[in-house]
């Protein structure tokens, strides 16, 4: 499961709303890609629902994931955040065991365990 802090849900529905996109048949999409100094860099985007996602709700947004994602991120909270460094949605993922001192890229155990071989 992927969930939304109350600050994250405001601001993917002002989003949504200020593209004039329809809640229910849009969302948050979450994913990740190679790259990056630590070999992964998250992927958000808002996106309509594609064959093969598995669909989470909640706050009443729906959150996207394509398959080969959902590993990386499974159990992550996405919250939105307006700092000195600037805005946008920060990802809190339970998965991550290191990432870039800049936070934009990351790694996860599976790969760490694989790179050691």
């Amino acid at each position: 499961m992927i969930t939304l802090t109350d600050k994250g849900a405001e601001k993917v529905h002002e989003f949504l709303a200020s593209q004039g996109t329809a809640v229910e048949t849009a969302g948050l999409r979450v994913g990740v890609r190679g790259g990056g100094c630590s070999g992964f860099q998250y992927a958000l985007a808002f996106d309509q629902e594609r064959d093969g996602d598995v669909v989470f709700e909640d706050r009443g947004i729906r959150l996207l994931v394509d398959k080969p994602s959902l590993p990386y991120v499974q159990g992550s909270v996405i919250d939105y955040v307006d700092e000195m460094q600037g805005a946008g949605f920060k990802v809190d993922n339970p998965n991550v065991v290191a990432a870039c001192g800049c936070g934009s890229s990351f790694r996860v155990a599976e790969e760490e365990e694989v790179s050691a071989v």
